[in-house]
């Protein structure tokens, strides 16, 4: 009876955007490592205002609001960098192996190079890669259904 219910549920997926959401926030996952956005940065130069100053405890410094943003960013990217972690850790020891050479690594890397180097056919590789897009696709939330109007096969 669960093995029944476990495939309705995969049934019910849309696998291609499922897919598609996983590898656009592995892509985020690599922004997020590399970069921090200039915008965030303080200006060093001062900003001259004739608002008089108030004593409601808001912020009118442009350096101030610009550091609570960066706190508040680094916040947000932490947690997002800490969970992917999670979720891959989660993965069977070849399913970790094989989202971190592809999708964990500064350098774009060409999907023979790793089936090659973790000594897998392509078939293998692409069968590893999809069983991991679908757990990590549950685990960070991401999976994509099908629409309910859609026939049903």
């Amino acid at each position: 009876m669960v093995g029944k219910q476990q495939l309705s549920f995969l049934r019910d997926t849309d696998g291609e955007e499922t897919k598609a959401k996983v590898e656009k926030h592995f892509a985020k996952y690599r922004m997020y490592m590399l970069t921090v956005p200039d915008e965030l940065m303080p200006k060093i130069t001062q900003t001259y205002s004739l608002v008089p100053p108030s004593n409601t405890n808001t912020f009118h410094s442009t350096t101030e609001s610009i550091a609570i943003e960066r706190v508040d960013f680094e916040l947000k990217r932490d947690t997002f960098i800490e969970r992917t972690h999670q979720a891959v850790n989660r993965l069977s020891m070849r399913e970790r192996e094989l989202i971190t050479k592809s999708y964990m690594t500064h350098e774009d890397v060409y999907d023979y190079d790793v089936y090659n180097e973790m000594g897998v056919s392509e078939t293998t590789y692409y069968r590893i890669r999809e069983k991991a897009f679908y757990k990590l696709a549950f685990s960070l939330q991401l999976v994509v259904y099908k629409d309910e109007e859609a026939p049903n096969k």
